[in-house]
């Protein structure tokens, strides 16, 4: 096969492993996990499966539709889509998986290695919190005008869900050891 065959078949095989993980993203805002304080949905779970497998390219670009998806109208976040959904609260968390599937896709670099993989999945979701929360903050605060203290938005946004989110990092690092080797093939 000559290089050209070769980079296309490589080409579109990513693309539809992004399209997938654009798809899975959707589907995982369905997922619910319901406990006293909120629900939790799965979609943090595919976007670090998206960067592990995918790359930082590929992971981004799957996240990007997904997103592009949602603001064109398709009811694929957690409460519907469209434009409007950008004055959502949680409109930044969405936003955020765009670069936070590059990030974890950078950090870890195709290796099956636990340690780098895990540090990979919290090195994106520092990125989804660290654009996540202010984007709540600034909606909550300054657009609705809801006064919340750092305490009261930490609750609201990130504490109750972090040990969920090393639940969804440690299912990760488990697949993608056993994944990554196959789609190699």
């Amino acid at each position: 096969m000559n290089t050209n065959a070769t980079a296309t078949v490589s080409r579109t095989h990513y693309l539809t492993l992004a399209a997938l993980f654009a798809a899975l993203t959707a589907v995982g805002a369905f997922l619910r996990i319901p406990t006293p304080w909120s629900s939790f949905t799965l979609q943090i779970f595919f976007v670090c499966m998206a960067g592990v497998l995918l790359g930082p390219k590929w992971g981004a670009l799957s996240q990007m539709v997904y997103v592009v998806l949602g603001l064109i109208g398709l009811p694929i976040f957690t409460q519907g889509g469209g434009l409007g959904y950008v004055f959502q609260p949680t409109f930044g968390f969405l936003l955020s998986y765009i670069p936070a599937a590059y990030v974890i896709g950078l950090v870890a670099r195709g290796s099956v290695d636990k340690g780098r993989l895990t540090l990979a999945c919290i090195a994106g979701l520092a990125v989804v919190y660290g654009v996540g929360m202010p984007y709540m903050a600034l909606i909550l605060n300054v657009y609705l005008g809801k006064g919340l203290g750092l305490m009261e938005l930490l609750w609201a946004g990130m504490l109750p869900f972090l040990p969920w989110e090393a639940v969804k990092v440690a299912a990760t690092v488990f697949l993608a050891e056993r994944l990554l080797p196959a789609l190699r093939k």
